[in-house]
């Protein structure tokens, strides 16, 4: 059974190292983890950015699941890309894992970025725009794709020390998924 990585992990300066240490962990699952970095592509080409979205789109087909890292990235909410990857296997009827190494709320996330003031019984940011308060870790459209797609978000009880290397709640999620789609592990297939 193979399972498509998502996550912005592909941004780490030990992105490589990293994603060598996912697909061991899915191999002693029973599981293929596909890594986005798998895919060899010239980053000079012209149409790098397009190859690189057909090279996942093409992993994300002949994968059985994702397991989505929606750790927040650059902001208070997970990578946009990873997002898009997690709708796109919902959409396509795949099961899908997800973990956040950060367990706070997104509302707690956004005040570290912008004012937040309570108005009329709902939150509003600076922008005076209204900041999502369902007490979830994200937007709820991930929230509930996960949950009606796969299971509940994975979430340690507090962040890790280092939030980005810390393979605990991904290691969950390589469970669920491997008991989910039916893997044996290595050891057990031998």
């Amino acid at each position: 059974m193979k399972v498509y990585l998502a996550g912005p992990d592909v941004f780490l300066p030990d992105a490589v190292d990293l994603g060598r240490r996912k697909t061991q962990l899915c191999t002693r699952h029973g599981l293929t983890g596909l890594y986005p970095l798998d895919n060899a592509i010239d980053i000079a080409a012209s149409d790098a950015s397009l190859r690189i979205f057909r090279g996942n789109e093409n992993m994300m087909i002949e994968a059985d699941a994702i397991i989505a890292n929606l750790t927040p990235f650059r902001g208070p909410g997970a990578d946009a890309g990873t997002v898009y990857e997690l709708g796109y296997m919902a959409g396509r009827g795949k099961p899908c894992f997800g973990y956040s190494n950060d367990p706070t709320s997104y509302a707690t996330r956004v005040r570290q970025f912008t004012d937040v003031i309570a108005r009329e019984g709902r939150l509003i940011d600076a922008s005076g725009l209204t900041v999502e308060d369902f007490g979830l870790t994200d937007n709820l459209m991930m929230i509930h794709a996960l949950d009606l797609h796969g299971c509940a978000l994975v979430t340690p009880q507090q962040a890790p020390d280092d939030i980005w290397h810390d393979l605990g709640a991904f290691e969950t999620c390589v469970r669920m998924a491997a008991e989910r789609l039916g893997s044996k592990p290595a050891s057990a297939s031998r």
